[in-house]
């Protein structure tokens, strides 16, 4: 277990959502998959923000509901509460955020942006 699986099991380990992925039991070559997909799709706001579209716009629209599509078929139910968690800690956390903003400098706030729109529809 990696410092950040052991990180993440630690916060919510006790929580619904951790148990139904743990119950997935993915195989790390799976994982790797699974992650490479969730970096495809940041690349994808990155270049819907390069665009010039705005986090309201259908595209990034299309996008959200893209990433809690993958998270809830490969991970555990992203539920409204789960997702604008997700959109907040893509900001917060220098990790997610550094990671994210290889793409373009600015995708994580462009994210958060566009999910907290998502959640409030």
């Amino acid at each position: 277990m990696t410092g950040f699986e052991k990180e993440t099991k630690e916060k919510w380990g006790q929580t619904p959502a951790y148990k139904e992925y743990e119950e997935k039991h993915h195989s790390r070559q799976a994982k790797d998959a699974l992650a490479a997909e969730i970096d495809r799709i940041m690349a994808e706001f990155a270049l819907c923000m390069k665009k010039g579209e705005t986090p309201a716009s259908g595209e990034a629209q299309r996008l959200v509901k893209c990433l809690q599509d993958h998270i809830t078929q490969n991970y555990y139910h992203c539920t409204m509460d789960i997702l604008a968690g997700l959109g907040k800690m893509y900001v917060e956390d220098d990790r997610f955020k550094n990671n994210i903003d290889k793409h373009a400098i600015g995708t994580a706030a462009f994210i958060c942006e566009a999910i907290e729109i998502y959640c409030r529809k």
